[in-house]
């Protein structure tokens, strides 16, 4: 929907919530694809799905986000409210807890030697809330958390499509593909977020703060999780976040195949629009370092 508007989020909290009524309403600065995102006041979100695709994750973040809030070393946006369809904008909906921080993405202040430690502490407490209750990886979660194969049918058509680009090593991608087919995550199901991205992981003072966006999360294999190895540290950073993740060789050759997989779906057309070319820039790092030795 384009038309999620800052009067379409006044019109809902005034019918479904009048005692937020008098709160100001402005929408965040960064926006992103699944959900728009309004400030309520100085101390609530509200979140509203961009598309009947996002819908589910406003239960699950519902049901998951207060569990993984007891167990996590930063804060999350607990659910504070949840808001109904109406005549005016069709979905579910769902007022958080704000967050302060800025996003990896525009703060400038990163130490990101230390937000590779702390990242990797972060994912290292995520596999540590109990499972038994998470929802198994799926559809849900646009298959993070599966193995990697389930995107299969994707690189192939993205390496056809791309067969002519003579500043792409097929080879080399077939062969980190192929890699990442090899094993599968050995051990119970672990909970995973999804999209750790430089959009959904705040800052404050250069430090990560707090993690948003959990509507792709679940319980699997956690190997979607280490993709920022390659979209965002470099060199020795790459180094650090490994040792703070603390996973075995196998689950890193899967996490260079979700890369791998998003850059290539990305450059051959499958996934959202790439005008910066971001990915390509993604995928040399992917080419360049298995971070493996």
């Amino acid at each position: 929907m384009n038309d999620i508007t800052a009067d379409l989020v006044r019109s809902l909290i005034t019918a479904q919530f009048p005692e937020w009524g008098d709160l100001h309403v402005r929408p965040v600065a960064r926006q992103g694809w699944d959900n728009r995102t309004f400030r309520l006041g100085d101390d609530l979100a509200v979140r509203l799905p961009s598309a009947e695709g996002y819908v589910a994750a406003v239960e699950k973040e519902d049901r998951c986000l207060p569990t993984l809030a007891e167990h996590l070393p930063v804060p999350v946006p607990v659910p504070v409210a949840t808001g109904r369809p109406s005549a005016d904008y069709p979905y579910p909906w769902s007022v958080r807890r704000w967050l302060p921080g800025d996003t990896v993405e525009a703060a400038a202040d990163v130490d990101r030697s230390q937000l590779a430690r702390d990242l990797g502490g972060l994912l290292t407490a995520l596999r540590e809330v109990p499972a038994q209750h998470g929802p198994a990886s799926g559809r849900h979660s646009f298959f993070r958390g599966c193995h990697p194969s389930a995107y299969s049918d994707q690189v192939d058509i993205a390496l056809d499509r791309l067969k002519d680009d003579a500043d792409l090593d097929l080879d080399a991608c077939r062969a980190i593909w192929a890699s990442a087919l090899t094993s599968a995550w050995p051990y119970p199901s672990t909970w995973f977020h999804g999209d750790v991205s430089v959009g959904n992981l705040l800052t404050t003072d250069g430090r990560l703060s707090a993690v948003i966006d959990f509507g792709t999360c679940g319980v699997g294999d956690p190997a979607c999780d280490l993709v920022m190895a390659w979209t965002y540290f470099t060199g020795a950073e790459r180094k650090v976040f490994r040792e703070a993740v603390g996973l075995p060789d196998d689950t890193w050759r899967r996490a260079r195949g979700w890369a791998l997989w998003k850059a290539l779906a990305t450059m051959g057309g499958l996934s959202s629009p790439d005008p910066e070319g971001t990915q390509r820039r993604v995928l040399g790092q992917v080419l360049d370092d298995p971070i493996i030795d």
